[in-house]
């Protein structure tokens, strides 16, 4: 498929969607951050179709999240800061599936780098550094806000 708009949506999830948001582009960027980096090893991995894999790699370079280089070797897709940053996209829904989608437990098991040992990330505030649990984020309007975002207070107004 082609790159979507989001058009209408002043809405940085929407944003991200535009460019990440295609069936395979998530499974394309945890081959890539797994290391495997050429064509073949990524379609090996996630059975996606030469020609779809052709058009998620060109939309992710286009967008500066890999970067494609050429080797003696042939072509390799090496992960911008733009694919790191997305890793704790990959983590939330690593971590979602393991709960509700594997049955016979977790595929692969998340382990710290620096200590070796396995890993539970979790999101914490900034400010008091306490980890923020389901259900306890609500959002408020921010800098790029439109007109009808700047009149809703924090949302959802129930928990």
């Amino acid at each position: 498929m082609p790159y979507r708009r989001f058009d209408g949506q002043n809405c940085s999830i929407a944003r991200a969607l535009e460019v990440i948001g295609e069936r395979w582009t998530l499974l394309i960027l945890r081959e890539v951050l797994l290391g495997r980096r050429r064509f073949e090893e990524i379609r090996r991995n996630t059975g996606v179709a030469t020609n779809i894999l052709s058009d998620r790699l060109r939309t992710l370079v286009e967008h500066d999240v890999l970067e494609k280089r050429e080797t003696a070797d042939g072509a390799e897709y090496v992960p911008t800061r733009k694919a790191v940053d997305a890793s704790p996209v990959l983590v939330a829904l690593l971590q979602w599936g393991d709960t509700y989608a594997a049955p016979d437990g977790p595929p692969r098991v998340l382990v710290h780098a620096r200590c070796g040992h396995d890993a539970t990330p979790a999101l914490h505030c900034a400010h008091c550094e306490q980890e923020i649990g389901p259900g306890e984020l609500r959002v408020r309007p921010g800098e790029g806000a439109n007109e009808l975002q700047r009149t809703e207070s924090l949302l959802p107004l129930r928990a």
